[in-house]
């Protein structure tokens, strides 16, 4: 018996001990310098005293039925058991005061951060490092205050610092993208190109959602890296003795020289020209401040920016562009610093609409270079102002060499881009429909191969809905296109075939539109689709099938007119040999037709003998034809005789196939079930077919959409 009690006795005090030690653990964690470990310890301590209350009467009744034999000894350990409890009591008063206080302290720093952040915007990022630091010293925790300092200390060039309070910010949200970013800043700036590489990889694991922000930060890194590599190979060719890397320098610091006649500049920009091979040269035109010639050299800029130039300072100008393009291919950093040169940026449209054919062919050439790549186009949106460059290159429509397919190449790139589409919202009304009007009316006079592709461009445009709405408004813009159809019909060459092919494009997409102008023009439009279904392109049929589409249901009057003009019987013949995207045009048209014309059903039924054509698109994989043949069927047999000349297909076990579900669109399931119906209510021994293929219950449930007809 007294073993046991010493035994037991010797267990409650080596209980105690691990109490006081866990204990001294807690007061070590709340006294800790790193904020995740504070918080753990102040969750172990709430979750300790938690437990401590809900067990505290079963432990005490535990105490008294106890037999112990050692009485002192067992005084002095309750003595120091009574000292913990009481310890703990304490602990818990304090955590409620750090609740209380730590409510006060982030009242406090959120005060200051946003001290911070206007001494931010201000400019001013010493006094809001200030902030930031005073906040921290209120709540070293929070996450904000260390992103937001570190930003700042990006601002003063204190990127070793910056990277410290990104790591501080991560210890308390490992998953801050905002601190991965400065970071990736950071060491960016540092060289350290493979640290970098890591902090915005993080931000796509992270967050897969942000692909461009990785895509452009790791595009800088890439560009940053390539730059240091090339100006450390051409500082090795300079210093090996390389004369072609040594004439770069010579070339420049000649044309350095001030007051000279302006063809001393002209011809030395020629044979710096001359000199650019490789990425060597391009590199040491850089690192020797070639981009310089036209800030510093009055007498380049004046003839490069002049109005209106006379021969020698066209010449300067254009060799200028010979040199800025080759020193610009291939070569990002030069395009950009070329970008950042306020009298580039100036006069490149000005050089565009100056007149001067080579200026312009040069000028194109170099924008070329920018449009070519998404790189490039970012760049060009970044630094210039393109709300007028759809205007400037469409008048390069009326030129009949080069300059036109060069114009259409870089506008067909910089749509590519949606933020040049809303550029282009800004002068649409007022500058580029009235001038693409007059193209369209002038097509015999223009570049029809450019027009062609002008067109396209401006269907390409219509993605945006803003410039759709404004264009489908316009009705001089209806009547031009009209009138270029009619020129195109009359004058079949294959550029006009290109413009006739764009142009009914263009109207498909601005008939997704709905306004009284279409309204209006509704039979003009429908009236020459007519005549193109003829035609001996099939590219032209399909989308002159492809405008009545959209159109028809504009107008009943137009179907009307359509009907009159044999619409049904040209599109049969068009369906029997169509593919799939006419097809869905064809059928789409004979659904619209079909509605509510009696003489459309009657030219269905004649035209298409026993309904060849609308059963092979019933059993279409494409349901939109589906649907829209099932209606047609539907619609046509009311027509006597009709129903009868199906009795021998399988008409009932195609319809009741997609009635029964195995088409996933509701309405194309409601159009096969109502013809169907019809079939069975036209020639009742359809419904002998329909029993042996155990449809009864399908035509049941298609009888509720028969009586809404």
């Amino acid at each position: 018996m007294l073993v046991e009690a010493d035994q037991e006795e010797e267990e409650d005090f080596q209980r105690f001990l691990r109490r006081v030690d866990d204990i001294a653990n807690l007061v070590q964690g709340l006294n800790s310098t790193d904020p995740a470990v504070k918080e753990r310890t102040i969750a172990e301590v709430e979750k300790r005293l938690y437990d401590q209350e809900t067990s505290r009467e079963e432990e005490s009744k535990t105490m008294v039925n106890r037999t112990v034999i050692n009485t002192r000894a067992s005084d002095v350990a309750n003595a120091k058991a009574v000292n913990a409890d009481g310890f703990l009591a304490i602990l818990e008063k304090d955590a409620k005061e750090r609740a209380k206080q730590r409510k006060r302290n982030e009242h406090l720093a959120n005060a200051l951060k946003e001290k911070g952040n206007d001494a931010f915007r201000k400019g001013d990022y010493v006094v809001a490092i200030q902030r930031y630091t005073e906040g921290l010293e209120k709540m070293k925790d929070k996450q904000e205050l260390y992103t937001n300092r570190a930003q700042a200390y990006l601002k003063m060039h204190e990127y070793e610092k910056a990277i410290t309070d990104c790591e501080w910010a991560l210890k308390c949200n490992e998953k801050c993208i905002k601190a991965y970013f400065l970071m990736g800043k950071a060491y960016l700036t540092l060289r350290h190109y493979s640290e970098s590489k890591q902090c915005y990889e993080k931000i796509l694991q992270i967050d897969p959602k942000k692909e461009t922000l990785f895509k452009d930060c790791m595009n800088e890194v890439n560009l940053e890296e390539k730059r240091m590599k090339d100006e450390e190979r051409a500082m090795k060719e300079v210093q090996s003795g390389n004369l072609a890397a040594l004439s770069i320098k010579e070339m420049l610091q000649k044309l350095d020289r001030p007051d000279q006649n302006i063809l001393y500049y002209t011809g030395g920009i020629r044979l710096l020209t001359g000199a650019m091979k490789d990425c060597t040269e391009q590199t040491l035109f850089r690192t020797n401040n070639g981009f310089s010639i036209l800030k510093d050299n009055e007498i380049v800029r004046r003839g490069f920016c002049a109005e209106r130039k006379n021969t020698a300072e066209v010449d300067l100008s254009v060799s200028l562009l010979f040199l800025w393009q080759a020193v610009c291919t291939g070569n990002e950093e030069n395009q950009h610093l070329l970008l950042t040169q306020p009298d580039v940026n100036a006069q490149l449209p000005k050089l565009l609409s100056s007149g001067v054919l080579e200026i312009q062919k040069e000028t194109l050439a170099l924008i070329s270079l920018y449009s070519e790549n998404e790189n490039g186009r970012r760049l060009l949106l970044r630094h210039q102002d393109l709300t007028k460059w759809l205007q400037i290159l469409m008048t390069f429509v009326k030129s009949t060499d080069v300059r036109a397919s060069s114009a259409m190449n870089i506008l067909s790139d910089l749509t590519k881009e949606e933020r040049f589409k809303t550029q282009c919202r800004a002068m649409l009304s007022t500058g580029v429909l009235p001038l693409f009007t007059q193209l369209l009316t002038s097509a015999k006079l223009v570049n029809q191969a450019a027009l062609a592709h002008c067109i396209g461009i401006m269907g390409n445009l219509c993605a945006d809905v803003f410039i759709r709405m404004q264009m489908a408004e316009c009705e001089e813009c209806w009547q031009a296109c009209l009138k270029l159809v009619d020129e195109c019909f009359d004058v079949s060459t294959p550029k006009y075939q290109e413009c006739l092919f764009a142009v009914l494009g263009l109207m498909m997409n601005l008939l997704l539109e709905s306004n009284v102008i279409i309204q209006y023009f509704a039979v003009d439009i429908s009236g020459r689709c007519m005549s193109l279904l003829g035609d001996k392109d099939g590219r032209i049929v399909t989308r002159a099938i492809g405008v009545l589409s959209r159109i028809l249901p504009a107008s009943s009057s137009a179907v009307e007119e359509v009907v009159k003009g044999g619409v049904v019987k040209k599109i049969i013949k068009v369906l029997k040999a169509g593919g799939q995207i006419t097809s869905n045009y064809g059928i789409k048209t004979l659904s619209i037709c079909t509605r509510n014309n009696r003489q459309a059903q009657e030219d269905l039924v004649k035209s298409d003998k026993r309904f060849s054509v609308l059963l092979k698109l019933l059993d279409s994989e494409n349901e939109m034809i589906v649907g829209n043949a099932a209606f047609c069927l539907g619609q046509c047999l009311a027509v006597p005789g009709a129903a009868t000349s199906l009795l021998n297909s399988n008409v009932v076990m195609i319809l009741l196939k997609h009635a029964g579900g195995d088409a996933t669109r509701t309405s194309v399931q409601e159009n096969a079930a109502i013809a169907l119906g019809k079939l069975c209510v036209a020639e009742s021994r359809h419904i002998f077919q329909l029993r042996k293929l155990n449809g009864l219950a399908i035509l049941n449930s298609a009888m509720k959409y028969i009586h809404s007809i």
